[in-house]
């Protein structure tokens, strides 16, 4: 049956080469970059395209990640992005990194990238990292790193990593997105603006409301 309608065949294979060519062109690159910029006129994914004409060499280059990150506060660790806000080359290329410094048995409190997937590489020291699988089977996926040792974060995971060391530790992470995003978990909760009505959190923690009103004040 098929031979008594060659026209209708070279038709639909036609169309098929058609709608996969016109997708392939619809997710690829539109143009070379698009260089953040306040003052342009054009916005890619949130921010605004820098006139490819006015681009120049400092707005892809970075300095300042061999500059240790101040971890005197309460979670003893601290992050330096370079993300399309601090380095508006970035922008639309879906790369970014972090430099996050640890101090002895200081943490990176549990959060998640919900734009992201993270590998870590740690530099120096030693860190206990892990994350959480999603609902229903909520998986604690944990493991000791030192110096050299990878791991990756799945895309929107809660993840967390600790210095299990006395010394200080120091991690590069790579991101999948240009702006990863970043939610950390108790801050979310019980520092939100304005607060998370009370007895949302005391039913869904199955907490007496003076520890809520506790915990939201210490956020």
């Amino acid at each position: 049956m098929a031979t008594q309608y060659p026209s209708l065949i070279f038709l639909g294979v036609l169309l098929a080469l058609i709608f996969s060519l016109v997708f392939a062109v619809d997710q690829g690159a539109l143009q070379d970059f698009c260089v953040a910029d306040p003052k342009g006129q054009v916005l890619v994914n949130g921010l605004v395209c820098k006139d490819p004409k006015l681009v120049e060499a400092q707005d892809f280059f970075f300095s300042g990640l061999d500059i240790a990150g101040n971890t005197s506060n309460q979670v003893g660790s601290k992050v330096t992005p370079v993300f399309a806000a601090q380095l508006p080359g970035l922008n639309t290329l879906g790369i970014s990194m972090a430099r996050i410094d640890y101090a002895p048995w200081g943490i990176n409190p549990p959060h998640t990238h919900p734009r992201a997937t993270e590998i870590l590489t740690v530099l120096e020291g030693q860190l206990e990292v892990g994350f959480v699988t999603s609902n229903p089977e909520n998986r604690f996926i944990r493991k000791v790193l030192s110096k050299g040792d990878l791991f990756v974060f799945p895309i929107g995971l809660i993840h967390y990593q600790k210095n299990v060391g006395d010394g200080y530790a120091v991690a590069i992470a790579a991101l999948s997105s240009q702006n990863p995003g970043a939610i950390t978990i108790a801050n979310a909760l019980f520092g939100s603006t304005p607060d998370i009505p009370s007895d949302v959190l005391v039913k869904a923690f199955q907490l007496d409301n003076n520890v809520v009103n506790y915990l939201q004040s210490k956020f």
